[in-house]
């Protein structure tokens, strides 16, 4: 029998009710929308503060979400398990997308497609994951991301199509 020691961790964090976001996108166009996020006018979604992302650049078409590797995201082998790297690349597809429509109009994933170049861990460095528009049509758009290590090296890939519908009121 293997003996192991085991140091407990815990991890508590809170979040704003994700109907704040919601309620302006009749509002505010994505860019807009996005834009407030990123100067703090309007909170993050949930899923920021699970992940425990952190900064938001906002582009007309394109965004950059920053992260920190922590052992939470760690899957059984010691690095960042590939779903956490996938959640981060398909907000930045999607939040690309978000930055074109006009206010009253929201997306959705239709597909992701991941590939990871190279293990993530603590070590890493701040992540860096920069999403793009590459083509948007009146129902649907494909967009792509790109994901840094702290060195500057590329450890994912993905693209993404998004539907893009009229939300109603």
């Amino acid at each position: 029998m293997i003996e192991t020691q085991t140091a407990v961790r815990t991890r508590t964090y809170s979040w704003t009710d994700p109907a704040v976001n919601a309620a302006e996108l009749g509002r505010r166009s994505g860019l807009e929308l996005l834009q407030a996020m990123a100067r703090g006018e309007v909170p993050p979604p949930p899923i920021m503060h699970t992940l425990g992302m952190e900064g938001i650049e906002v582009l007309d078409g394109g965004i950059v979400f920053s992260l920190y590797p922590q052992e939470f995201h760690y899957n059984p082998l010691g690095t960042v398990h590939g779903g956490v790297l996938s959640t981060i690349m398909d907000s930045a597809t999607g939040c690309a997308v978000h930055t074109t429509l006009p206010a009253g109009w929201g997306y959705t994933s239709l597909d992701l497609t991941s590939k990871f170049l190279r293990a993530v861990t603590v070590d890493s460095g701040l992540l860096r994951c920069e999403g793009s528009v590459i083509s948007r049509g009146r129902t649907t758009a494909l967009a792509e991301a790109r994901l840094y290590d702290g060195a500057g090296k590329l450890v994912a890939y993905a693209s993404s199509t998004c539907l893009i519908f009229e939300i109603p009121t």
